[in-house]
């Protein structure tokens, strides 16, 4: 599809007058390193690791997206029916450049869609047809390239199709959602690894059309940060903000089935892992199977652009970790934990959590497959 000139349109969600700086690893560490035991102000959960955490408390509002929501805030579209009986999902997706706050105090320069890193979660079903109206509010070429079945031209690499969009211009990307699975999109303009670092991608998670068991779902993105430019990453986390799930430990319940999507976006490490506390899980690779393709481990590592489904029970209520198996990581700010708790005291734990029941409802209710919510 040709491009068009914007001359009316702003970029979706970006903030004005941004001027917070940048800085490195070495603050990281001190902001570690300076606490005691239980001495930071700002945590809502205290526990014997509480002196690993980062001090402080990201300012979500400011940011325009908050960790604990990304969760769970899948993007269903604008859904109609299309005259074959297709389902039709819509969406509007821009580019644009903004600070956010990803460690209490620390800023980076973000590249992002729609104002948030990582970018909307799309949810769909196999089959269904999408439509992605994408507009570049940046100073810098961009695309989105879906991991997926599509056409060449939909493809959204340079040189192919629409190519890369120059800033002011826009294109509609479209296809049908397949396979079903956990799988992701990105910028692909060059160079590759810049824009993928800056913050330029998302989940695209696509539901078998027989569904899945219903479960208590989450949608966790790996993901870090080069704060000083030296090619080497100083912030790591899951959906952005370093140790966010420690000081918010995640809700659930003793006995149902949690499934995580989990994604690895990493630029500058070869791998990323992920390892839960006193439990193991059937692990899905990418998704794409109804049966598990490794049972019963209690550690995934996964390469860049690698993704999978981990499915659990917590058998006991309890505060339990989960965490990349390379200590630095953790320690830089890939660490969380679950809040395992018997029914009666979920709503105890969801407001440890800063959340509400309205989070509860879209974890437990977001599958798009016909009759399995």
């Amino acid at each position: 599809m040709s491009d068009q000139s914007l001359t009316r349109r702003k970029f979706i969600g970006l903030g004005l007058g941004a001027t917070a700086g940048v800085v490195g690893a070495g603050l990281v560490h001190q902001a570690v390193q300076a606490q005691g035991p239980y001495d930071n102000p700002h945590a809502a959960h205290t526990n014997q690791y509480s002196s690993e955490m980062l001090v402080g408390k990201v300012d979500h509002d400011r940011n325009g997206f908050d960790p604990m929501q990304m969760l769970v805030d899948w993007d269903y579209g604008k859904v109609s029916t299309l005259p074959n009986g297709q389902t039709l999902r819509e969406y509007e997706f821009s580019a644009g450049e903004h600070d956010i706050e990803i460690a209490p105090g620390i800023f980076f320069p973000a590249w992002s869609y729609n104002g948030r890193v990582p970018g909307p979660t799309i949810r769909c079903t196999e089959g269904d047809r999408i439509r992605v109206k994408f507009a570049n509010f940046g100073t810098h070429p961009h695309t989105i390239h879906f991991h997926g079945f599509h056409p060449a031209e939909m493809d959204g690499v340079p040189g192919v199709g629409a190519g890369e969009i120059a800033p002011g211009q826009s294109v509609t990307y479209e296809f049908d959602a397949e396979p079903f699975g956990c799988h992701l999109y990105h910028c692909h303009a060059t160079p590759l690894k810049r824009h993928i670092h800056k913050g330029m991608y998302g989940a695209f998670i696509i539901d078998p059309k027989v569904g899945r068991p219903p479960a208590r779902e989450f949608m966790m993105m790996m993901n870090a940060f080069d704060t000083n430019f030296d090619a080497a990453n100083e912030v790591y986390a899951v959906n952005t903000v370093g140790h966010e799930f420690m000081r918010r430990p995640i809700p659930a319940k003793v006995g149902e089935l949690i499934r995580i999507y989990l994604i690895n976006i990493i630029e500058f490490d070869l791998i990323n892992s992920f390892h839960l506390h006193a439990n193991f899980f059937d692990y899905y690779d990418t998704g794409t199977s109804l049966q598990p393709t490794l049972r019963m481990v209690d550690t995934i590592m996964q390469a860049q652009g690698q993704r999978g489904i981990l499915e659990f029970k917590f058998r006991w209520p309890g505060q339990f970790m989960f965490h990349a198996h390379v200590s630095e990581f953790a320690e830089l700010g890939w660490m969380g934990f679950f809040n395992a708790v018997e029914p009666e005291k979920f709503d105890e734990a969801l407001k440890l959590a800063e959340v509400t029941d309205d989070w509860d409802r879209k974890a437990t209710n977001g599958s798009t497959a016909p009759g399995t919510v």
